[in-house]
């Protein structure tokens, strides 16, 4: 019977649920995520935006310097700098935000 109690008084588990259960964070693993890293910002208007062309410079908030952000599903995750390597931009972490501030900055 399905409706027995086991020893420690719950209902047994649905079927697959332990198999679910034992895998973990193991289920999470291969979902896919949008990084992005910010190098900064800068409101225009429309108007310039429709002008702009080829050397077009727009400058930014931030300083020649500071530490870049990365974000993880739109969420800031890490700040780092800029590297190149084989050719190829990448960031390299100087300050991981900790879990306390990534939950703050869920609101």
């Amino acid at each position: 019977m399905s409706d027995v109690m086991q020893d420690n008084g719950q209902q047994p588990a649905a079927a697959g649920q332990t198999e679910l259960e034992g895998r973990g964070i193991e289920l999470l693993l291969d979902i896919p995520l949008q990084v992005s890293v910010e190098v900064g910002r800068s409101k225009i208007l429309v108007r310039e935006l429709l002008q702009m062309q080829e050397g077009t410079l727009i400058e930014l908030d931030k300083l020649a310097g500071e530490p870049l952000d990365l974000y993880v599903n739109s969420r800031l995750i890490a700040r780092g700098e800029a590297v190149v390597i084989n050719d190829k931009f990448g960031l390299r972490l100087t300050d991981v935000v900790s879990p306390s501030e990534r939950i703050e900055n869920l609101g």
